[in-house]
């Protein structure tokens, strides 16, 4: 195996464990939420500790160069974006269930090949052809097609709305963290998260502490699983493998919030999501086995290596 194709190997690891930890957040948020905490005091206490956490492991690492507008570039990208995205899911559910929400939200990577390749930043090759259409099938199989007669267009709007505003997002961020190491620019993209949580819950009035052990418990999960984990990942992954191709391979999320909620909440786990997941691996094994040039040498670290000298010269590999 050549350099360039272990960098993308471990790049496509980086996005399937990202988001396994994002297909959590699903089930530990429901938890916390029967637990009594509000969602807007878990979102603004799993992005603070998060933060807070990330903020100690860049201190760690060797020191990285960043501008005050490349920071302040990545708070706003957390805070505006990933709110707004939020936001618009939440409202979604007002007017649509859960599960035609995920589908339509599960387009953006179609999306994003299409506004890439319209852009030029990225050709849309055969073979990502071919695996997008093997994941979108893996997710129609997985979660239903819903029926356009029954959905309220309203519902529909906001969620497509959504699914466009992160296949936009995505390569925001992949901008904003061109030559920035991974774990700095996800400790900015996470406090702008936070800073817009806080806000939201001072408006709202549900931002408070966590009464007890196993709230801290999930909240602990929520900032450290899909927080700094999720985003970490996501991030050095992105780096390497692109835009586009990073959506493809974030579409096995669905298929491991699915299995969570079979585990601990006791949703139904049937055949159509085995057989959907399994179209999902197909996909993600044949963006692996193409053997692409990565756009960079290799995924920058995630985190510090401990028995690294802060004074060495910085890496992005």
């Amino acid at each position: 195996m050549t350099t360039s194709d272990r960098s993308v190997a471990k790049a496509t690891l980086l996005v399937i464990v990202s988001a396994c930890c994002f297909g959590s957040l699903t089930t530990i948020v429901l938890l916390t939420s029967r637990a009594g905490l509000p969602l807007a005091a878990a979102m603004f206490w799993r992005y603070l500790l998060g933060a807070l956490t990330l903020f100690v492991l860049m201190k760690l690492a060797p020191p990285a160069q960043i501008t005050r507008r490349q920071a302040l570039g990545l708070v706003l990208i957390g805070g505006l974006a990933q709110a707004t995205i939020t936001y618009l899911s939440l409202l979604a559910l007002d007017y649509i269930p859960v599960g035609p929400l995920a589908f339509l939200f599960y387009t953006y990577p179609a999306w994003l090949a299409a506004i890439s390749a319209a852009r030029g930043k990225e050709p849309l090759t055969l073979m990502r052809i071919v695996a997008l259409v093997i994941a979108m099938a893996g997710i129609v199989v997985m979660i239903g097609t819903p029926s356009a007669g029954s959905l309220n267009p309203i519902g529909v709007t906001l969620a497509l709305g959504t699914a466009i505003l992160y296949a936009l997002y995505l390569p925001s961020v992949a901008s904003a963290q061109e030559g920035i190491p991974a774990l700095t620019a996800t400790f900015y993209l996470v406090a702008g998260v936070a800073a817009s949580f806080f806000i939201a819950g001072l408006v709202t009035g549900e931002l408070q502490v966590p009464g007890t052990l196993e709230l801290w418990g999930y909240v602990a999960m929520l900032s450290l699983i899909c927080t700094v984990m999720a985003f970490g990942a996501l991030m050095a992954g992105l780096k390497v493998l692109g835009p586009v191709t990073t959506g493809i391979v974030a579409t096995v999320e669905p298929f491991f919030t699915a299995l969570l909620g079979a585990v601990f909440l006791g949703d139904q786990f049937g055949l159509e999501v085995l057989a959907g997941g399994a179209l999902i691996a197909g996909a993600v094994i044949l963006l692996q086995r193409q053997g692409a040039t990565p756009l960079k040498q290799s995924p920058a670290s995630v985190f510090p290596a401990p028995l690294r000298s802060r004074d060495s010269e910085y890496r992005s590999d």
